[in-house]
């Protein structure tokens, strides 16, 4: 007879009989016979899949620095990054730490809340702006104490940056307060990237002042510095901005970029005349814009001859390393070469000079 069979006669059996003890015989009787076919039928399941590597990271808590062991934020301050205008290009940590922190400060709570809602995220909002910064920074810090996780995003970009959150920040470093990074896009980063100047060394110099003398001053500061610039502008304030720059800089090569990311994205490159003719011949345009300007054309060479001509002129009542100094100051040329060279030259114009004397004590002779 078949296990199966054997276990089905068995159960009626117990059914019909109604003395318990002999109902509880055969009762153990049915475990005896099906107690053999436990280990065969677990070992027909399929084996357990085991969990790969990626599977595995996505379920590890965050790093030390922004989480605990359970997963929840450890008590900070978390400066999160935001679009510059597409909402999808936040970063997968900045969503999680948007949906893990207690309360999230923000520049302007509309904004703020458009984008939490595009990522289904509900939290509290609580205004930090420029002109409540003080008190708000005052309020977050003694919750952070407290053990709070708290966010700050401004409108778009990266906070600080030519946004609020200095003061914020500052309070937080006072009291003690850890300070974590949640970096992500900017528009000083994106602007870099397009606009086709040198970036190894690049001057940021946030918005210029909207009065022209004031502008002017700052912008004539600016030239002395060996690198690329950027800039912030409003766009009703473009025209006379660029004008300025042109005014100032020259001829400088410069790109005006502007809704960088969104649908009516613009990156124009030209000279700096060039672009504030082109802009003062239209409307104004619309949205924030972000200028790059490369660094000055590196000035050529000085001739050599025009060199020996200085030089001989500096050695005129002086030393040749005065004369190397004052022409090393005069063309920015390092020193040490010219001082060599003002010592042929000084050493040419004694023996000339020597020449000149033996001529004429022979002359006198004769």
């Amino acid at each position: 007879m078949r296990v199966g069979a054997k276990v089905q006669d068995a159960t009626m059996t117990a059914a019909a009989i109604s003395s318990g003890a002999v109902r509880a015989a055969l009762l153990r009787e049915v475990k005896r016979i099906i107690a053999p076919m436990a280990p065969v039928a677990r070992s027909r399941k399929p084996a357990r899949r085991q969990p790969s590597d990626t599977r595995s990271a996505r379920k590890q808590p965050q790093s030390a620095e922004a989480a605990s062991e359970a997963g929840a934020l450890a008590p900070a301050l978390y400066l999160v990054a935001t679009p510059i205008g597409n909402a999808r290009d936040i970063t997968l940590r900045a969503l999680a730490v948007l949906n893990a922190v207690e309360a999230i400060a923000c520049e302007d709570t509309r904004v703020t809340a458009r984008l939490l809602a595009i990522h289904g995220i509900r939290k509290p909002l609580v205004p930090c702006h420029d002109h409540n910064e003080r008190t708000a920074a005052t309020q977050l810090v003694a919750r952070i104490k407290a053990g709070a996780a708290i966010a700050f995003v401004s409108d778009a970009g990266t906070p600080l940056i030519s946004d609020p959150g200095f003061r914020l920040v500052q309070t937080c470093i006072e009291e003690g307060v850890t300070v974590v990074p949640v970096p992500g896009p900017s528009a000083v980063m994106a602007a870099l990237s397009v606009a086709g100047m040198p970036c190894e060394r690049f001057f940021f110099a946030g918005f210029l002042p909207p009065r022209q003398t004031a502008r002017l001053k700052e912008i004539e500061v600016l030239a002395t510095l060996p690198a690329t610039l950027v800039v912030m502008e409003a766009p009703h304030r473009l025209a006379a901005t660029l004008a300025d720059l042109a005014r100032v800089l020259g001829a400088r090569p410069a790109a005006v970029t502007r809704e960088l990311t969104k649908l009516f994205e613009e990156v124009r490159r030209g000279t700096l005349p060039e672009l504030a003719a082109a802009v003062a011949a239209g409307p104004p345009p619309k949205g924030e814009v972000t200028l790059v300007i490369g660094p000055a054309a590196a000035a050529a060479a000085p001739d050599p001859a025009d060199i020996d001509r200085m030089l001989s002129e500096a050695l005129v009542g002086s030393s040749p390393r005065a004369a190397a100094t004052a022409v090393a100051q005069e063309l920015d040329l390092p020193r040490r070469p010219l001082y060599a060279r003002a010592i042929a030259l000084d050493r040419g114009h004694a023996a000339l000079e020597d020449d000149v004397a033996e001529d004429v004590a022979d002359d006198g002779d004769a």
